[in-house]
């Protein structure tokens, strides 16, 4: 049986599913969210400055505190989120960068661990006036 050209390798795809992550490192960037996924607990978020590897654009988990219906999309909010890295080795990084001409040596997951809500003017941005 003929393999298919896109097929990845079992040793690539299985380095993949059982990458092991560091210890997380809690980042805190600002920017506003584009996607909820209520399905799933996930949000895209568009980012002011790039996390690790360049990213502008991450998806985050969200956790189990925070409601995907108190979320908004388009407002500016500072996020801190823990940031997972599983290193990649050589061997993998090489065959994406050859063979499918994927610049990775990494896989990053984010998990959202608090957000503030920043836009200025803004109704909710009040707490200190109330005292």
């Amino acid at each position: 049986m003929a393999k298919k050209k896109d097929d990845i390798p079992d040793w690539v795809t299985d380095e993949i599913q059982n990458a092991k992550f560091q210890k997380p490192q809690e980042l805190k960037r600002s920017g506003y969210i584009l996607e909820i996924y209520d399905a799933d607990n996930k949000a895209d978020a568009q980012l002011y400055d790039p996390v690790e590897d360049g990213r502008h654009i991450i998806t985050m988990d969200l956790p189990k505190k925070i409601k995907t219906s108190d979320l908004e999309k388009g407002v500016v909010y500072e996020f801190t989120f823990d940031q997972h890295k599983a290193p990649l080795s050589k061997k993998v990084s090489d065959y994406l960068q050859k063979e499918k001409e994927i610049d990775m040596n990494a896989i990053y997951q984010f998990e959202l661990k608090s957000m503030e809500l920043l836009d200025v003017g803004s109704s909710e941005s009040t707490d200190d006036m109330d005292e």
